[in-house]
């Protein structure tokens, strides 16, 4: 096949999907596009292969007889003067973000992250806490809506109540019909006739506000906790954000966590390891009984069933692994030493 290469143009295999050539075509768009300062030519190549490639029937011929199948006036409404050839998805979905136009996205305030430190025992067992923000809140004298009590609202005369302007934009490439949200009206639609003194009409206050929250039991170091709907307000019509709490959890003198387990250091008396016995060994709630074997080693591991974490998703609790250490006596009076050697044990 001769001519130009439009799959080599977009980066993609000849047997690429719809859906991958979208993508490689997306990406280069906005690598190349003029307005973001790229390069006007390369823009032109990658549009030009996708006006081709896009659609299932251009896409048939290219591959059956190449690019000079669409050669003067063969694409259908020719390049520079506008995007007028088939196979083009909607260009407000294309280009939306590049323009401003495209289907409007949501919006919501900006989000909060704050650190909470946790002592070891609160992080397993869980805590409620309280917490004060100075952030931006619903103005409460206009209830958010922006209009002093009493007051109405009329249509904004600038968008003429649509809460969208229209306008063109000139490109190498052609004119662009996009639509943005109303500066006047900020996309409401409608403006009020007497502002809200508090908030200046914009609905929205700074004030410190206290949380009440509550720290679930189990949860580990490091872990983030949303609270929905607790971050900044962005204003009239808009969402609050979410609150993130970022947990720190302190060190522990006695235990150290593994998962949803825990691992202390025991040491016992050199009698209890040979002989076999008793201890009696911390766990988070209190304390616990814990078997040495006859012949215990110092470094053994022994097991306590369910004295670890639960788990805050499941409610699975971990167990506690205890890690013996023989203590071996410093100081022997000379009939202990006689002891030890009738045992053989030097």
């Amino acid at each position: 096949m001769s001519g130009k290469d439009y799959y080599k143009t977009l980066g993609a295999e000849k047997g690429a999907s719809p859906e991958e050539l979208k993508k490689a075509f997306r990406s280069l768009a906005h690598k190349y596009h003029p307005d973001k300062g790229g390069d006007p030519e390369k823009f032109k190549e990658v549009n030009e292969a996708y006006q081709v490639l896009g659609d299932p029937q251009k896409r048939q011929r290219y591959d059956q007889f190449g690019s000079a199948a669409f050669e003067q006036g063969g694409m259908g409404g020719g390049f520079p003067g506008g995007f007028s050839g088939a196979g083009f998805e909607d260009l407000s979905d294309l280009f939306g973000d590049m323009f401003g136009g495209g289907r409007q996205r949501r919006s919501r305030g900006d989000d909060i992250q704050v650190d909470v430190t946790l002592t070891f025992r609160e992080a397993a067992f869980g805590v409620q806490r309280d917490l004060e923000l100075y952030k931006t809140v619903r103005c409460e004298h206009c209830d958010g809506g922006g209009a002093e009590p009493g007051s109405g609202k009329k249509k904004c005369a600038t968008c003429s109540g649509t809460g969208q302007i229209t306008a063109n934009q000139r490109t190498v490439f052609g004119t662009f019909q996009t639509r943005r949200p109303c500066n006047t009206c900020h996309g409401r639609g409608e403006i009020v006739e007497k502002p809200c003194g508090k908030c200046r009409g914009g609905g929205a206050v700074k004030a410190m506000r206290k949380i009440r929250f509550t720290i679930p039991a189990g949860i580990d170091h490091g872990e983030l906790i949303r609270l929905s709907g607790e971050g900044e307000y962005g204003g009239i019509g808009i969402e609050p954000g979410d609150l993130y709490l970022r947990v720190s959890v302190k060190r522990d003198p006695q235990f150290e966590r593994d998962g949803n387990d825990l691992r202390i250091t025991q040491e016992i008396g050199f009698s209890t390891a040979a002989l076999g016995g008793t201890v009696d060994v911390p766990t988070l709630e209190n304390t616990a009984e814990l078997k040495i074997p006859a012949g215990t080693q110092s470094g053994t591991v022994i097991r306590l069933r369910g004295k670890g974490i639960a788990d805050p998703r499941t409610g699975q609790i971990g167990d506690q692994y205890v890690l013996v250490v023989v203590k071996t006596p410093d100081k022997l009076s000379k009939e202990q030493k006689k002891l030890l050697e009738d045992l053989g044990l030097k």
